[in-house]
């Protein structure tokens, strides 16, 4: 039993790297306070999300719907340490990372850039946390929860870090490429988009969808929510420039300005089309904003990013009033809001992307240079088509070893009591 024990502390001492004095020479103290802020910032944002998507839902799947938020802060918490961020980030080839970084191997406070290695780290685990728990929208209401687990640990291992892989990391191919995204659009919001769209279909509609009416049981919950993103995602756009200073400060000034017009601009596409201007409309106008501008905040200007709001606002209400055409349940408008305003603000970062406001960006379509745009069309298109079909494909896996969906029964019983045992409201 002594030599067990002494094995496994070996091998923990082994992927554990020394340590480093304080105030290593290259890290900046403000900078690093920035990202630690940041970090937390973004965590918050998957608390929110579990409002925002758990007010949407019916009493009965309250806390299911919950769940599949709160969870992935777990599970992909510690996926993250273990391989995500060697998948994601270490050497590898164009396509994806090595193992180089896996458990966390050679990674300490030794500095990267003006903050230490581990605030990097932990910071991008936020990103990779919120993500699969954005997808959980469109098949909210009748996944098994075991089916959950399984889904979103295949899915950030093979579509998630590949792709973050391709866009972020130094060897990957849309980077070397030139493929602009500051915080996400690609890696964040087009992947877990098109993935949502692509599970909604293949799981199917809600028992009852669309005859039945489906009432949310909360929009206060969904509006807190909503708030709780925004906040958020100061520290999700604001964090990406990876010190404090100018860039920061145009990250943050642009995610303002977009969520708002965003939030105008579906208030009143809302009010033209049906005669009323809704809470949960301005609510997912602000966050259709926010999607859209995250690709674009570090490398474009404040009238830019109003424009970007204001066409997030009108295409993804638009996109959402054409689902029932399409016949498809994605409960949440996961791809409508992601898929869409990603797509759209991925496209616009090739339009108004400025070197003025970023030397280390483009001048993009407005400013005469039309091969940006060309790139970004480039990088939607392969992050649209590769998280669609490696979707599928993982769905189909499960669906073969386990199954996917909850029974008839259990649906009509709720998600609450029969995957979880409880129950949110006892009025």
């Amino acid at each position: 039993m002594n030599r067990r024990l002494m094995a496994i502390l070996t091998l923990l001492l082994a992927i554990v790297p020394p340590a480093f004095a304080e105030g290593s020479a290259g890290i900046d103290s403000g900078d690093t306070a920035w990202m630690l802020t940041s970090t937390a910032l973004v965590l918050f944002m998957t608390p929110g999300l579990a409002l925002f998507y758990g007010g949407m839902v019916r009493s009965k799947n309250v806390l299911g719907t919950i769940m599949h938020s709160v969870f992935a802060m777990g599970l992909v918490g510690i996926h993250w340490v273990v391989i995500g961020y060697s998948l994601s980030f270490s050497q590898g080839n164009s396509f994806i990372g090595g193992f180089g970084h896996a458990f966390l191997n050679g990674v300490g406070v030794e500095p990267m850039g003006s903050i230490p290695h581990l605030a990097f780290v932990a910071f991008q685990g936020m990103f990779a946390i919120i993500t699969p728990a954005l997808i959980t929208g469109a098949f909210a209401e009748r996944m098994k929860f075991r089916a959950y687990i399984v889904f979103v640990l295949l899915w950030t291992t093979v579509v998630y870090a590949p792709v973050c892989h391709w866009v972020w990391a130094s060897d990957g191919w849309l980077f070397k490429l030139g493929a602009l995204d500051f915080a996400g659009g690609t890696v964040v919001h087009m992947s877990s988009g098109f993935s949502a769209l692509v599970a909604a279909i293949y799981i199917g509609r809600r028992a009852g969808y669309p005859k039945d009416q489906i009432l949310p049981n909360s929009l206060i919950w969904t509006v807190l929510g909503a708030g709780m993103l925004w906040f958020g995602w100061f520290g999700f756009n604001g964090g990406s420039a990876l010190a404090s200073g100018a860039l920061a400060t145009l990250a943050f000034v642009t995610t303002q300005i977009a969520a708002a017009a965003a939030a105008m601009a579906w208030a009143l596409a809302e009010r033209i089309r049906t005669g009323k201007v809704t809470v949960l409309g301005v609510a997912s106008g602000m966050v259709a904003g926010l999607v859209a501008v995250t690709p674009a905040s570090g490398f474009v200007g404040p009238m830019a990013a109003l424009a970007i709001g204001l066409a997030a606002g009108v295409i993804c209400y638009w996109a959402i009033c054409l689902k029932p055409r399409f016949g498809y349940d994605d409960s949440l408008d996961v791809f409508g809001v992601h898929g869409v305003g990603g797509t759209l603000g991925a496209l616009l970062t090739g339009v108004f992307a400025s070197t003025y406001w970023n030397a280390n960006g483009k001048d993009g379509l407005l400013l005469g240079n039309v091969d940006p745009l060309l790139i970004q069309a480039l990088s939607v298109a392969a992050t649209a088509a590769y998280a669609a079909a490696v979707t599928w494909i993982i769905l189909k896996l499960m669906d073969i070893v386990g199954g996917v969906r909850v029974s008839q029964a259990e649906e009509r019983e709720g998600l609450d009591l029969t995957q979880h045992g409880e129950t949110a409201y006892h009025l």
